[in-house]
């Protein structure tokens, strides 16, 4: 089992950092007490695999605790778990322009203090933490993208994940799949509605996804379409995004959208993504295709 404390600078993306986790599948904690942490990692241990990874945000605040901190994470690390510490810095005068633009108060400010005197109080005060830290990251000049990919290739081993993938088949006339991210349209192709022995089947079955496939437009299409993915899919990781969604619809949903999804789904699988089909129309009643 996995435990990650987040923490560093205050406006330094501690916050974005754990969005990108829940992404590459961590249960985030924000601002869990130290004195809970023990408490809750045995809660998670003895869920039996429900809670693998784990991220808990932690910053300034937890000041007074920070030794603590450390010698639950060395407990943790006799009941052998990965404990691991990823650090968040920015340049000071990085850190006052984002609390001046979203004027956000500074959990330090007050007593006087200029914001980037609290910002220089707040270095001082994690330095401890810093020097425990695994992996700092600097995010000065990074942007969203930059930040997942950097985070990916700390913690994902080989620097990647497999990028999620749900190819949906669906029908029109049930309306466009809200979460796709790319739509093709397989209604050009012949119609095994208008076969009697296969109209009542769908492309999950072999009759009918070898009448869709056995079409010399829908092998064209298959090549092109997997063409065009194959160009996408890298770039879509390379700008960190967390998961793909491909729709391929026909009237119904039922025959040549299955059969064109499942064709491009095993595809996907054949190259080693993590891809699943999702017949969203299939069960639904309906008199045409």
């Amino acid at each position: 089992m996995e435990f990650l404390i987040v923490t560093g600078l205050s406006g330094a993306g501690k916050t974005q950092a754990a969005h990108i986790l829940e992404d590459l599948d961590y249960y985030c904690v924000d601002n869990m007490p130290v004195a809970l942490l023990l408490p809750f990692a045995e809660f998670c241990i003895a869920s039996r695999g429900r809670f693998e990874k784990v991220a808990l945000v932690t910053d300034v605040r937890a000041q007074a605790n920070f030794d603590a901190l450390f010698k639950a994470l060395d407990s943790l690390r006799e009941m052998d778990c990965v404990c691991r510490i990823l650090y968040m810095e920015a340049a000071e005068p990085v850190i006052v322009r984002r609390y001046k633009e979203s004027r956000r108060r500074h959990p330090l400010y007050g007593q006087g203090r200029t914001i980037l005197e609290t910002v220089h109080l707040e270095r001082k005060l994690m330095a401890p933490v810093r020097d425990r830290a695994d992996f700092i990251v600097d995010t000065s000049s990074t942007n969203l993208s930059q930040l997942h990919r950097e985070i990916s290739r700390l913690l994902v081993e080989g620097g990647k994940q497999a990028l999620p993938i749900s190819v949906i088949a669906f029908g029109y006339k049930y309306g466009l799949p809200l979460e796709a991210d790319l739509v093709f349209d397989a209604r050009f192709l012949p119609n095994p509605y208008y076969v009697d022995e296969l109209k009542a089947l769908s492309g999950m079955d072999a009759p009918v996804y070898d009448y869709v496939l056995g079409q010399p437009d829908a092998q064209a299409f298959l090549k092109k379409l997997t063409e065009l993915v194959d160009f996408l899919l890298p770039r879509f990781q390379e700008e960190g995004k967390p998961s793909l969604t491909i729709a391929v619809g026909c009237t119904g949903g039922r025959h040549r959208s299955i059969s064109v999804a499942r064709a491009l789904t095993e595809y996907l699988v054949g190259r080693g993504c993590n891809a699943r089909l999702i017949n969203r129309d299939l069960n639904r009643a309906g008199d045409y295709e």
